[in-house]
């Protein structure tokens, strides 16, 4: 299986994922959160992880898919045709995370 490029669509996009993790006042949830950020390389749809439906829009690019980090979830696409997995966003588990 051929690894994927973990990636941000804008630079713009990975200031505002940076600025969300820092938000997080638990080091040990962030690092939870980089290492599964990175371990997409190897496994962009982990195993028990559906995917979004509907799909969210988020900053005018499609996630349809999410990995669970206790209360936080990572949105994410995978596009296959380039290997590259495009990470979106980091939100806190509420009411508006799938909105």
């Amino acid at each position: 299986m051929k690894k994927y490029a973990v990636q941000f669509p804008t630079s713009g996009i990975r200031k505002k994922f940076q600025k969300a993790l820092q938000s997080i006042s638990s080091v040990s949830t962030r690092e939870e959160i980089m290492t599964a950020v990175e371990a997409l390389a190897d496994h962009p749809r982990p195993f028990g992880e559906p995917k979004i439906k509907p799909p969210l829009i988020v900053y005018s690019f499609t996630a349809q898919y999410r990995i669970r980090i206790g209360n936080y979830r990572v949105l994410y696409d995978v596009d296959d045709s380039c290997n590259t997995v495009w990470i979106l966003d980091v939100r806190k588990r509420n009411e508006r995370t799938y909105r």
